[in-house]
């Protein structure tokens, strides 16, 4: 039993104090809640399994540097957290016995111990929380086994094995709880297989343009909730055309007023949401969040 679930009563009957400073509002689905953005899974029952969840992402969370085609995001992976982010896109590149985090020939100024470092130091201060991290070779073309070799590395000699879910299987919150879930978008890597059609369930047409990409986006939503079964993933990024910067102007508030729309009202379990610049549109991470079952 985690230390979370040991405590988890007196946790949820007590007046938790909102540290993130933004009340999640009642809906149908999370009436009760009093858990802000920092905290918004103690509010969810042990036994539901992920893909069960609303799950607010970062596509390319650490690509902040390299001009308007390359970035993706203007937070931190600290920040992202601590704004209810609980899956995070990490793009690594082969440097020598480590990872570099890149975006294309883009180093971002971050390696993959910084990344493993601030999950470690949130879920630390928050155990009720989980966070989902997709971890994809960028802009080298090593080996599988070359990968492999310098995640070992990170396991054992880095003293990072004990942070990480390296299971194949999809757990439920109850057992991902204090722990980044592995999802493995390389051949060499222990965890959850990223995309296994039989697990995923994915969408992520990131060149489409904006208007097309909307209506891609909210019939991948009306799937999750009519359909569900699957880890469903609804890529928001866009990267055709324009910048995603400038796609994302046009493709949150969308999103953001479909997921608060009469359709919506009272749809849980929408999957993995990853998104560019989700800090620019005010409330879009709080309403993905709503879209969660009580506990």
């Amino acid at each position: 039993m985690s230390p979370y679930t040991a405590t988890r009563r007196s946790f949820l009957t007590g007046s938790l104090a909102v540290t993130a400073g933004v009340l999640l509002g009642g809906t149908s689905t999370a009436a009760d809640r009093t858990l802000g953005t920092q905290d918004w899974m103690g509010g969810i029952a042990d036994a539901t399994p992920l893909r069960r969840l609303t799950i607010p992402g970062t596509h390319n969370a650490g690509a902040r540097y390299g001009g308007p085609w390359t970035e993706c995001q203007n937070t931190t992976v600290a920040e992202q957290l601590n704004s209810g982010i609980r899956f995070l896109d990490v793009r690594c590149r082969i440097s020598g016995d480590a990872f570099a985090i890149h975006h294309g020939a883009y180093y971002q100024k971050l390696n993959f111990d910084d990344v493993l470092g601030a999950c470690r130091d949130f879920l630390a201060g928050h155990p009720s929380e989980t966070v989902l991290m997709r971890v994809k070779q960028e802009y080298s073309e090593e080996s599988d086994v070359a990968f492999r070799r310098i995640f070992d590395i990170y396991l054992d000699g880095k003293g990072w094995r004990s942070l990480l879910r390296l299971d194949p299987t999809l757990p439920d919150l109850g057992g991902a709880r204090g722990k980044v879930v592995l999802l493995a978008d390389n051949g060499g890597l222990p965890g959850v297989r990223y995309a296994d059609s039989a697990l995923f369930d994915i969408q992520d047409d990131y060149m489409a343009e904006p208007g097309a990409k909307y209506p891609k986006i909210q019939a991948q939503f009306r799937k999750a909730a009519q359909q569900p079964g699957k880890l469903f993933m609804n890529y928001v990024s866009a990267a055709a055309l324009l910048p995603p910067r400038w796609n994302s102007d046009r493709l949150n508030p969308q999103v953001h007023s479909f997921l608060d729309g009469s359709e919506a009202a009272g749809w849980t379990g929408l999957g993995i949401v990853p998104l560019d610049y989700p800090a620019t549109r005010a409330g879009l991470v709080e309403s993905l969040i709503r879209h969660n079952p009580a506990g």
